[in-house]
């Protein structure tokens, strides 16, 4: 028989949990229901009770018992400074923006001690925006880490940092060639003009930097790409599980050996490895695979995602 201790804690995870899906999470109170196997009653019962004692504010008071622990044993199995792990939403889209608006207060509780930081691409960072606001000390930029591709969506890289430099009022870097140059050569070519260099130089000398990741499933933005597809089935021939700022991995974590990671106009991945503050963004279990290579490769010290992710990146090979 369980005691009034037990009993206790797993009321408060329970209230916890329906307080982030209904609050955070955007689910309705029956999907909710369905999802935790609770009557619609009950939900709607503890959400009434949220709202009249105060656990939710802006931010949950409420502890996440379970993904506290998850985030303590990450840290511990891959060496990161940090991890926060979420509650994981089935809506793909409303996962998405949980983990950016996430990564954006963990960027921002770093960014006042230094006088710039990199952004990558991509729909989970362009809701990290919305965590940011006003100034923060000596910040004076953020610099994209990618090049661009030319078909708008507000996640492209320029996109995302110009829109991040415009909220908290600073100046804004782009390497503006494109993300993957026609050969190496042209990349280096393209590296000669002064304002690619300068740029490049920030990118490089940028202390906190938040990314994310692209898997091979079609949700990926660079997977549309015609160069990308076009070597696609070599890339998969040597084993390809994602890119990370745009170079492609193996599931050791190792940049695959091919002719598109060496024409990518994107900070070298391997300088991610010097920065203090490197954040990855990225969840959803399709993303499993590279989110997995790139913490293996050490390439990133934080990481946000989610309690689906997190569990299989603890306890499956």
């Amino acid at each position: 028989m369980k005691n009034i201790q037990s009993q206790d804690t797993e009321a408060d995870l329970l209230r916890a949990r329906i307080a982030w899906f209904y609050f955070v999470g955007g689910m309705t109170q029956q999907q909710i229901a369905d999802k935790l196997q609770v009557t619609r009653l009950r939900v709607n019962r503890i959400i009434g009770q949220i709202r009249a004692d105060g656990s939710v504010v802006v931010d949950l008071r409420l502890p996440l018992v379970e993904c506290v622990k998850l985030e303590e044993a990450l840290k511990q199995r891959y060496g990161l400074e940090e991890a926060a792990v979420l509650p994981a939403v089935e809506d793909f889209d409303e996962n998405q923006r949980t983990i950016g608006e996430a990564a954006g207060q963990m960027l921002e509780n770093h960014m006042g001690r230094y006088n710039g930081v990199g952004i990558g691409w991509g729909k989970t960072l362009s809701h990290s925006v919305r965590r940011l606001s006003g100034r923060h000390g000596n910040l004076s930029h953020v610099v994209g880490l990618m090049g661009a591709i030319t078909r708008g969506s507000g996640n492209d890289t320029t996109e995302v940092a110009t829109t991040m430099a415009n909220a908290i009022d600073v100046e804004c870097f782009s390497l503006t060639a494109p993300i993957y140059c026609r050969t190496s050569s042209d990349r280096d070519s393209f590296l000669q003009d002064e304002m690619l260099m300068e740029a490049m130089q920030h990118a490089e000398e940028v202390q906190p930097c938040l990314i994310s990741c692209a898997d091979l499933t079609h949700r990926s933005k660079i997977m549309g790409l015609p160069r990308v597809k076009q070597a696609l089935p070599e890339l998969l021939e040597q084993d390809a599980v994602g890119s990370i700022l745009g170079f492609f991995l193996d599931p050791a974590g190792n940049v695959i050996e091919h002719p598109l990671n060496r024409s990518i106009m994107a900070l070298p991945v391997e300088k991610l490895r010097e920065k203090p503050v490197s954040i990855l963004a990225s969840g959803g279990r399709s993303k499993l695979p590279i989110i997995r290579a790139i913490l293996r490769g050490k390439f990133v010290n934080r990481l946000v995602t989610d309690e689906t992710v997190a569990r299989a990146l603890l306890y499956e090979t």
